[in-house]
């Protein structure tokens, strides 16, 4: 079975405004218990706890990010969310304006069971350096 387009839309927006709460546990709720993410080919984060660490990280990171969703593709569950985000880095200060997007596996349920996230690295880091 898969999930209709608007239900899925619906849990993207929810999805997004979990990142905005800045709650590392609302994000990992939108995951399986044994959901995974890998960001640009990193270690996986396996695991509920695990999501909630990795969104910690962003928010240790990026204190006052602020996460718009700016599209959302579907197919069956197979579901490409499309995301950019702002703020500053914790370290220098200096703005940050970076996109990237996540490649979900959803469950019936609408909980990701996987994800493969994407963002330029290189790019973030040339943004907190401040050049």
């Amino acid at each position: 079975m898969t999930n209709p387009v608007e239900a899925i839309e619906k849990m993207a927006a929810d999805y997004t405004a979990a990142w905005n709460s800045g709650s590392a546990e609302a994000v990992a709720s939108f995951y399986a218990e044994d959901g995974d993410i890998i960001i640009n080919r990193g270690d996986p984060w396996n695991g509920r706890s695990r999501v909630a660490d990795m969104a910690s990280g962003f928010y240790a990171d990026v204190p006052d990010l602020s996460l718009t969703c700016d599209d959302v593709r579907a197919s069956g569950n197979h579901v490409i969310y499309v995301w950019t985000f702002t703020g500053h880095d914790a370290g220098s200060g200096n703005p940050l304006h970076i996109r990237g997007w996540e490649e979900w596996e959803l469950g019936d349920d609408l909980k990701v069971k996987s994800s493969r996230g994407w963002f330029d690295a290189e790019e973030y880091a040339r943004q907190a350096a401040g050049r």
